[in-house]
């Protein structure tokens, strides 16, 4: 174990001599990786925000039942049982409201009394609000089980129209689903632009090196031994770009805030985009490791065999 140790630190310095050596190159490749890991490292931060935000969003929907104009007190309220049996073990509130309490309703909201009052009779009709508790919107199951109950209650006699109010959260959860999507295929295509990057960095200090390999070679060295200070310049050129690109994300969510800030004023809320947490961090950084390591593998193995 202390030899594997050994050998890994031996190949972790030679990795530092070798950056060491040419520091504005390294600086620059790092630079060049940081802007291609910028744009997902950004959309991973805004979407960490954005997640939670819609589910506190998509709870308890209700769903309104509205009676035909010409139905009779009786024959609405009639329909209380109906509705009780369709929502059977849903831990669903179900409220009846008068068309005479929704006028008022509507009254005191609008603000227009007086052009109410000119309508005559009371145009509004009889109706019920359910309120659905802990329903999660974004869930396409519950969704589903939720406009089969709508569907249902549009067959019982007497009923005009019924609305869902939780659509627009479903599509808000497609909205984010497609931006999820659009992002991991953006990922995988920056993720071969990295490898591409590293992969040219290193076949340059292969071929800048050919001689040491070739001594290497003559006194006994492995292939391993000769990779490995290869592997960790990759996996340090991710890790330092990652290091750099989320950086810079957390340097524009200050300006970002300003504008979101004034946004969400307008809602009366104080919604702020916030950083990735430590373990997301870690994993980015990982992540950008693993490109790294993964384009110095592929250069490290396609050009020390042409030496050979």
């Amino acid at each position: 174990m202390n030899i594997w140790f050994r050998q890994h630190r031996f190949a972790f310095v030679a990795a530092l001599a070798t950056v060491r050596k040419s520091p504005g190159s390294f600086l620059f490749n790092v630079l060049v990786v940081a802007v291609a890991l910028a744009l997902p490292f950004a959309g991973v931060t805004l979407l960490d925000n954005v997640r939670p935000l819609s589910e506190q969003l998509a709870v308890d929907p209700e769903i309104s039942l509205f009676m035909k104009p010409g139905v009779a007190r009786e024959d609405a309220q009639a329909l209380a049982p109906q509705l009780q049996q369709l929502l059977a073990g849903n831990h669903a509130k179900i409220n009846f409201v008068p068309r005479e309490q929704a006028l008022d309703a509507l009254k005191e909201k609008s603000g227009l009394d007086d052009v109410i009052a000119t309508l005559g009779d009371n145009p509004l009709p009889d109706s019920y609000v359910m309120k659905l508790d802990g329903f999660a919107a974004t869930s396409t199951a519950e969704a589903a089980r939720v406009d089969l109950l709508a569907d249902h209650m549009r067959q019982l006699p007497g009923v005009d129209s019924v609305q869902v109010d939780s659509a627009w959260v479903k599509r808000l959860a497609a909205l984010l689903g497609v931006l999820r999507l659009a992002l991991l295929l953006l990922a995988l295509t920056l993720g071969v632009v990295v490898i591409a990057v590293v992969f040219n960095t290193v076949r340059l200090q292969v071929l800048t090196q050919r001689e040491e390999i070739a001594v290497s070679k003559l006194l006994g060295a492995t292939d391993n031994f000769i990779h490995r200070p290869f592997y960790y310049t990759g996996a340090l050129l991710g890790v330092c770009a990652g290091a750099v690109a989320l950086g810079a994300v957390a340097l524009a969510l200050r300006p970002l805030n300003t504008a979101v800030g004034e946004f969400a004023r307008l809602y009366a809320s104080d919604f702020q985009l916030t950083a990735l947490p430590a373990l997301g961090i870690v994993g980015l950084l990982a992540i950008s490791a693993a490109l790294g390591l993964v384009g110095a593998m592929l250069s490290v193995q396609r050009h020390l065999a042409r030496l050979k």
